[in-house]
């Protein structure tokens, strides 16, 4: 199986527990994408990723499409705006194989003052494997609670 990173990719130092454990992602910037380029998430499809067929799960695809989604929506703003999603909507195109190297480009279809609309595109090469499309509701920072005294 191809291990290897294409160039320009980073590992990616971001995310919790659960998708920490997916890993390792990637990370690029396209440059061609808004004044400060736009993130593009990756991975290689590793047998752990896979269903009982030996393609790529469905669930972790969603995984992929969510958190791109989540990523460059977030990232959009300065500071990085901190997200929630509403609303995923995601199409299976075709299968992904261990070994497939992965990429998540993300459009911002629509940022309003309480809602961003996005979508994304899985593909391996030329190769489209899923779209999807997602509303995220935009949070306030969060607040640090404040500690009874005693």
């Amino acid at each position: 199986m191809n291990t290897d990173i294409p160039d320009g990719f980073k590992p990616l130092k971001r995310g919790g527990g659960y998708l920490t454990s997916l890993g390792p992602w990637y990370y690029r910037i396209d440059e061609t994408k808004g004044e400060k380029g736009q993130i593009v998430l990756a991975i290689r499809i590793e047998d752990r990723h896979t269903n009982i067929r030996h393609i790529a799960h469905g669930g972790f695809l969603v995984t992929m499409v969510d958190t791109a989604l989540g990523i460059v929506v977030s990232s959009s703003r300065e500071p990085a705006q901190p997200i929630v999603t509403v609303s995923l909507t995601t199409n299976f195109i075709t299968a992904a194989e261990p070994g497939d190297w992965v990429e998540a480009h993300v459009d911002i279809d629509r940022m309003g003052g309480r809602l961003a609309y996005a979508s994304c595109t899985l593909r391996t090469g030329e190769r489209t494997i899923m779209t999807g499309t997602g509303v995220f509701a935009l949070m306030k920072p969060a607040t640090p609670r404040e500690q009874p005294d005693g």
